[in-house]
């Protein structure tokens, strides 16, 4: 059984100043020293002396833990420790869900909180990752060799992690109400914690079809008698596809911008990283420092759950990632033998699928136990999102080709990138772990070098691959959305091998779209085509992404923003912070003097709403005209214009909205003009005046009085806004007017970051994790740095020892294993 204590201390000024690394003996700051005073304590670069595992944790303001320990397996252990204490609540619901046993504790007909898959229910959940377990496949994926399988030192970063995790859970209670009690919290696994890798690795292959997987039954069964032969409508599939895999409609986003030394104040590198990920559940970040002195010096953000920092910085080199345009899946078109729909053709001979019969709990009723049908290529699946179905019939079936469900990597990848020196570096740990399945990242160092790179792992469709093999439904999805479907009945249609790649049927690096030491790198979550706009990226593969095509409104504003930076020149960090909370609104400045005109235009000041019925709306064309601009807090006419654009958008086709349609000439400049006869427009006014009225909202309300969060009874103010709008400081909050307006952010800016460097030792760092680092409503880190967001404010980062024994908010933590 593990024991272990976690002697806390608060240590001021005269008492830190008598210790100091030295070589490679560790602080011995870090001891939890006796109340009584004492000046000496346990040097944690010894063992405890009852054996097992220990690490040191100097939490500084804002709950930031920096661990600090002499190994990975140690330093694993103290992140877990940490994790656990700010988010065990979290945490063991995601180990619940990989698990396979929702359906077992919770019921079968809840739904997940969609951060490990996109299943609808507990039962589909628990179907997929009991299949998971039970047919070994992270266990065999923990035995493959590096670079296919883990290095070492992850493998003892994960053993670490599951102890810390576990021996936190030995030693405190929980009070977080969330799970309070719960007989499904319990001690995990380094299997446990790979398998939450897995879930990540695959959320944009096999994670986002868990239903389609869960639910394919072969015709002709008594649960799914034959059917007619049917086959997916091209165009419809086309367009759910382009649905499905456009980046804008995620929950998970993000801007990044990289500028060298060019553009710099003192020649060096800057890096600003704005991630969009969910507020809630388990693709949260948590922030620390990882320590292990001559080793590995990191500091930034975790996705809950993994044992390194996913983005972040050291002394030389910072990066972030954005949610990336490859397709990281490919489907087969299966053939099937006459006689037998689990069987199919290749080359003209039979394969038999292979039944996997899996069995769930069930809390209150007897196991359920259904069957998965996995072919040479991968499952079959009956639809890939509710849009998008392929049907099982006797003479087709369709199967799902994910290639990071062999790869593990992604954690050794962010673990090399933590102990790079360069953005070459970065680019070399890129290169050799090839680990990261659904971002870009973008780099800067202290040299002044910059970095955008699609390091994907995607299956391996060039454009004469899916010219030559795909099926008529590929033939339209292939275009819209990079979906390859590729006629499985032949052999010649095999995705092949880069002889870079670490695994079979992907790109090798050498293929990756890569711009080395431009003056500015930026990625919205659009293609790599204008990471820079003077230097466009071309001659991908489709599947990476497009070229000459229209840009999101976040990506032209952004390219426009950071473009401007950078030939003014002179950046610092505090540029940095002030494009992060500039909160300009690139569609205002595209639209809103326009639709302020043709409101003003408008004959009796009236127009007709969606029910027919004229409102007078000529209060609103003063309250667009007047607006500044921007989603600030106290912006009067933000609100009004979020409303009526998203109602416009949402109504009108794009080629109707402007007067000036989209050139690959001008791809950020166009489109451009709204047309004041748009249709929709004057319905747009109507319905919105409408709304706001009925709401008790003012047409020219501060938006921070109607986009907030509630956080201890206290409502704070959010800047900020969504998608259409085109801010770089993304917000998504539902709609609720009952509540006030946008009354909960669900997903937008979460782990902040703004570095760069000034020659010394320590880089020059602000960073801001909006929504805190505990889930516990009692702790005083689960709101306090969501006061500083609605603040504008930012957290100085404690990277250096002399920092971070100079907090005054020090504390110090030694937990410890006992065997």
């Amino acid at each position: 059984m593990l024991r272990s204590t976690g002697r806390t201390l608060r240590r001021t000024g005269p008492l830190l100043r008598r210790f100091a690394v030295t070589g490679a003996t560790l602080l011995a700051a870090t001891a939890a020293l006796p109340q009584a005073g004492a000046t000496t304590g346990p040097d944690p670069g010894v063992a405890p002396s009852g054996g097992g595992l220990s690490a040191v944790i100097r939490y500084t303001e804002n709950g930031i833990p920096h661990v600090l320990a002499r190994d990975y397996a140690n330093l694993g252990f103290g992140t877990g420790w940490a994790q656990a204490a700010d988010q065990v609540c979290v945490l063991a619901d995601g180990f619940l869900t990989v698990s396979g046993e929702r359906s077992r504790w919770l019921g079968p007909d809840a739904a997940p909180d969609f951060s490990l898959s996109s299943a609808t229910t507990n039962l589909s959940s628990d179907l997929f990752f009991k299949g998971v377990r039970e047919t070994g496949t992270v266990e065999k994926l923990l035995a493959a060799p590096a670079p296919a399988g883990p290095t070492e030192d992850l493998r003892e970063l994960m053993r670490g992690w599951a102890a810390g995790y576990n021996a936190w859970l030995a030693r405190n209670r929980i009070t977080d109400p969330a799970c309070k009690d719960a007989a499904w919290v319990h001690p995990v696994t380094a299997t446990d914690v790979a398998a939450r890798g897995f879930a990540v690795s695959v959320l944009g292959g096999q994670g986002r079809g868990v239903d389609g997987i869960t639910g394919a039954r072969p015709p002709g069964t008594a649960a799914r008698p034959a059917a007619p032969a049917a086959e997916p409508d091209p165009g419809a599939a086309a367009e759910a596809a382009r649905r499905l895999f456009d980046t804008t409609r995620y929950d998970m986003g993000s801007n990044a911008v990289a500028f060298a030394g060019s553009t710099t104040a003192n020649g060096r590198g800057l890096l600003l990283g704005n991630p969009h990920y969910p507020w809630q559940g388990g693709r949260r970040f948590w922030q620390s420092q990882q320590t292990i002195p001559g080793e590995l010096n990191v500091s930034g953000a975790s996705l809950l759950g993994t044992a390194v920092v996913n983005i972040g910085f050291n002394d030389k080199v910072a990066w972030s990632h954005t949610v990336a345009t490859g397709t990281p899946v490919n489907l087969h078109q299966l053939a099937l033998d006459p006689a037998d729909p689990t069987a199919y053709l290749v080359d003209g001979r039979p394969e038999r699928m292979t039944e996997r019969k899996v069995s769930v709990q069930v809390k209150g009723g007897a196991p359920v136990v259904r069957s998965q049908w996995w072919t040479r290529y991968g499952p079959v699946i009956s639809d890939l999102g509710p849009g998008l179905p392929l049907p099982w019939t006797t003479t087709t079936a369709y199967a799902l080709n994910d290639p990071n469900a062999a790869n593990l990597r992604g954690s050794d990848t962010a673990l090399a990138m933590g102990r790079a020196r360069s953005v070459a570096g970065i680019q070399d740990a890129l290169k050799r772990t090839q680990g990261l399945p659904w971002v870009n990242t973008v780099a800067a160092d202290s040299a002044g070098a910059t970095l955008f790179t699609q390091s994907q792992v995607l299956p391996r469709i060039t454009d004469e691959l899916a010219a030559r093999c795909s099926t008529p439904l590929g033939r339209a999805t292939y275009p819209a959305a990079g979906l390859a479907v590729l006629d499985g009945s032949r052999g010649d249609c095999a995705l092949g091998s880069d002889p870079d790649a670490v695994q079979p049927g992907v790109f090798g690096p050498g293929r990756t779209p890569t711009l080395r030491d431009a003056p500015y790198a930026e990625n919205s979550n659009d293609s790599a085509w204008l990471a820079n706009a003077e230097r466009p990226l071309t001659g991908y593969e489709r599947i990476w992404g497009t070229v000459a095509t229209p840009r999101s409104l976040r990506t032209r504003g952004a390219v426009q923003d950071v473009s401007a930076m950078a030939e003014r020149g002179r950046l610092t960090v505090g540029d940095l912070q002030a494009q992060q909370y500039a909160n300009r609104v690139p569609a205002g400045d595209l639209a809103a003097a326009d639709a302020a005109a043709a409101c003003a235009a408008l004959p009796g000041g009236t127009a007709a709403g969606s029910d027919g019925r004229p409102v007078d709306v000529s209060a609103a064309c003063g309250v667009l005209a007047g607006w500044d601009r921007t989603a600030d807090t106290t912006s009067r006419g933000a609100l009004f214009f979020d409303r009526f654009w998203r109602r416009l958008t949402a109504s009108t086709p794009a080629k109707d909205l402007w007067v000036v349609p989209f050139s690959p000439a001008d791809p950020v400049g166009t489109p451009r003009t709204l047309d004041r006869a748009a249709p929709g427009l004057g319905r747009a006014l109507a319905d919105t005046v409408t709304e706001l009225r009925a709401a008790g909202i003012a047409l020219d309300a501060p938006l921070g009085e109607h986009q907030f969060v509630v956080r201890g009874g206290q409502r704070l103010p959010v800047g900020g806004g969504t998608e259409a709008l085109g801010v770089w400081n993304k917000i998504e909050a539902p709609w609720n007017a009952a509540a006030g307006g946008y009354p909960e952010v669900v997903h937008g800016s979460s782990h902040i970051q703004a570095v760069g460097w000034d020659g010394s030792r320590c880089p020059v760092a602000r960073t801001l994790l909006t929504y805190g680092q505990s889930g516990d409503p009692a702790s005083p880190f689960h709101a306090d740095q969501t006061r500083l967001f609605s603040q504008e404010r930012w957290v100085t980062s404690r990277f250096c020892e002399r920092d971070i024994l100079s907090s005054p908010a020090l504390r110090v933590v030694w937990p410890r294993e006992r065997r």
